[in-house]
């Protein structure tokens, strides 16, 4: 996709500005910077300003469904769950598992989080979905997000060193479903509502193995 726009703005438009719209373009379809340097990602007063920006609709945002991974075992990269211990995606197995990749400096990402909370209370015990935070500062920005959110499932999980973003080699959002064994189905690249027919045919799939 960003290859498709810098071939638009270098072979089709030269001129400088029509440049900057096409890169801005690939933005909104891409999500968010894989990480970002330490000082550019937000403190707690920066991630109250994305979630301001997440006001303007989660259907501002759009995603796209990757299949390309199917049958991959999920990543052995260690993160911190909400006691601070180390955990891995493997204490997960033996039900499906939807990891969601995210920050709260990324406003698509901030966005599609009060729909995975409701998804989170829907398939409570059918489905384990963990949303591990790629914010270098960690708990530290993570936490008082979580505090003024006002989530009711969700809980923080931190990756400060960027393990799984790495492993993935996407944006921001990316969400993962694995099977039962740990096994990739699916991953969406961008944020989607989870509370749409989209996701819940997407998620029907693990139902039906």
């Amino acid at each position: 996709m960003l290859l498709l726009s810098g071939e638009f703005a270098i072979r089709r438009v030269p001129d400088p500005k029509y440049a900057l719209l096409a890169l801005l373009l690939a933005g909104a379809v891409a999500g968010c910077d894989r990480e970002k340097p330490q000082a550019e990602q937000a403190d707690a007063r920066q991630a109250n300003v994305s979630q301001g920006e997440a006001k303007r609709g989660i259907e501002s945002f759009e995603h796209k469904l990757d299949r390309s991974h199917a049958g991959e075992a999920a990543p052995s990269a260690t993160f911190r769950g909400p006691d601070d211990a180390p955990v891995t995606l493997a204490a997960f197995r033996g039900r499906p598992l939807l990891v969601n990749l995210w920050a709260t400096w990324c406003a698509p990402c901030v966005a599609e989080m009060p729909t995975l909370d409701k998804l989170a209370a829907a398939r409570r015990g059918a489905l384990t979905i963990v949303p591990i935070a790629q914010d270098i500062q960690g708990a530290e920005v993570v936490d008082p997000w979580f505090q003024q959110a006002g989530l009711s499932v969700l809980q923080p999980y931190l990756d400060p060193e960027n393990a799984l973003i790495d492993a993935a080699a996407g944006g921001l959002p990316t969400s993962i479903l694995y099977d039962a064994d740990g096994k990739e189905v699916w991953r969406i690249i961008g944020a989607i509502d989870w509370q749409g027919e989209e996701a819940k045919k997407l998620l029907a799939e693990v139902a039906e193995r």
